[in-house]
């Protein structure tokens, strides 16, 4: 089956135009989704001129790989987080989320935004962790989340003790994107490949702007801000089914098995088998979703299956806000970890008033700037190096009995004259050769074989078969060479 979200983009959505020549304007937002969709948006409401720049077409990024799942659920994370930074920032994120639902609601009625919205509770369930569900109920009441303790769950699988969260919501992501940006004056297919202080570069013109926003997932460039030493990236997966239940609230399991679930419309999607980018999971985590859904549901069928991309950072808080000390004019929005529907909203409502220079009684808790990158980490990059330019420029092809190693329908690394390079091996026979070394900072690619795609370990870069870019931090593709099967 072929890996598509059931939140494709739809081919009657208006197309953007390409920005041409240099422009001006108040602020720049790099990024189409929903982060920099809602903070244009929150902007343009305050008096402020917006150009928002996409490299593709809005919506075609993290947000049509998204579940929707619109909570401030976020796992087990409330009682770690007050005890990593206090009561009162734990307190900031718990009522920055909860407000962001809230925000959701009032956006779809009053703009009557025909995108399936849906009231329902979230759970976080364990069939062994009952210790570890209690914690979370205690902190999450401390910090005034409305929530209990229940045994009682829609769910097929052994479940010991859920804590339910009430008013949450879900929705079609796209649907709702598509109506948020009726107005905003948006270029499309139009990359940006470099900022320099107010004006931001792009392969079809520039944007001289007063502030410039990264909402493009992952902050593509290294200095300032260094964002690729304060976080990494998670692969994780889902399939939709019909002929499965339908259920009324949203599901996370604790365990390390544990899958989440949600309903759709007339399918029950249901997620798990997450992985850090760049290490092979162990199986095929689409079969194993597969596997797990027909086992409660013997007559479900599979309709879709896709994955996501991640960005984790190192507490688990998003970094939203100042982008560095050095660039106060720069905001950053990225590190959502599977979040990131209320944290696309956090966003919007922490940066439009950080710009705007008015208080957020949310900003602190998610300051980018908490924390002080060494001076050192500018010799890492240097030290790194790029490895990948230039290695497939030569008139270079491996050798025949070192291709034969690889077998049709998948890759491998293969080093000759001491160099390595990515193979693929298509089912017909045709050989794809790539640098196997990521154009970011030089590390070595890995095989995704569920996902035919090469892999960074080290920062979450991905590209596909042919070597196309297709994740950030890299910006260019790495060049491959083609050779006709036989």
């Amino acid at each position: 089956m072929v890996n598509k979200s059931i939140w494709s983009l739809s081919a009657s959505t208006e197309r953007r135009e390409t920005l041409k020549g240099t422009i001006t304007t108040d602020t720049a937002i790099i990024g189409g989704g929903l982060a920099g969709v809602l903070t244009a948006h929150f902007l343009e409401q305050a008096g402020r001129n917006c150009v928002i720049l996409e490299a593709a077409r809005i919506g075609s990024g993290q947000t049509k790989n998204t579940t929707a799942k619109v909570t401030s659920q976020h796992g087990p994370i409330y009682g770690k987080l007050i005890e990593s930074v206090g009561k009162e920032k734990a307190g900031q994120y718990a009522a920055a989320n909860q407000e962001a639902i809230r925000r959701y609601k009032i956006l779809v009625d009053k703009y009557q935004i025909d995108c399936e919205w849906k009231d329902c509770p979230a759970y976080l369930y364990t069939a062994t962790h009952t210790r570890k569900i209690r914690e979370e109920y205690e902190a999450v009441k401390r910090l005034g989340i409305p929530a209990e303790l229940t045994e009682k769950t829609e769910l097929h699988c052994p479940v010991k003790l859920a804590l339910k969260f009430k008013d949450q919501g879900r929705f079609h992501p796209l649907k709702f994107l598509y109506k948020m940006a009726e107005g905003l004056q948006i270029y499309e297919n139009t990359k940006v490949k470099d900022v320099k202080e107010n004006v931001v570069i792009t392969d079809q013109g520039e944007v001289h702007a007063e502030q410039i926003v990264f909402a493009c997932h992952y902050p593509f460039l290294n200095v300032p801000g260094y964002y690729f030493m304060r976080m990494h990236q998670e692969r994780s997966y889902v399939v939709s089914v019909k002929h499965a239940d339908m259920m009324e609230g949203m599901y996370y399991g604790i365990d390390s098995d544990a899958l989440s679930y949600r309903s759709a419309g007339e399918v029950l999607l249901v997620g798990g088998g997450g992985h850090r980018t760049g290490k092979a999971p162990t199986g095929d985590p689409y079969e194993y979703l597969a596997h797990m859904a027909e086992s409660y549901w013997p007559d479900c069928v599979e309709t879709a299956r896709w994955s996501a991309q991640d960005c984790m950072t190192l507490d688990h808080i998003p970094y939203i806000g100042q982008f560095s000390h050095s660039r106060p004019n720069w905001y950053v929005a990225t590190g959502f970890g599977k979040w990131g529907m209320t944290s696309s909203m956090v966003s919007a409502m922490i940066l439009t008033d950080l710009i705007c220079k008015r208080e957020n009684p949310y900003a602190e808790v998610f300051s980018p700037l908490r924390y002080n990158v060494q001076a050192s980490a500018g010799n890492f990059i240097k030290d790194s190096g790029h490895a990948a330019a230039g290695l497939l420029k030569r008139a270079v092809w491996i050798p025949q009995e070192k291709l034969e190693q690889v077998h049709a329908g998948e890759g491998a690394v293969v080093e000759h004259e001491g160099h390595k390079y990515g193979v693929y091996k298509s089912e017909t026979g045709e050989i794809y050769a790539v640098s196997a070394h990521c154009p970011h900072l030089g590390c070595q690619l890995e095989w995704n074989a569920h996902e035919k795609s090469w892999d960074c370990p080290c920062h979450g870069s991905r590209f596909d078969y042919r070597g196309r870019h297709l994740d950030e931090p890299a910006q260019e593709d790495i060049l491959c060479r083609k050779k006709e099967g036989k």
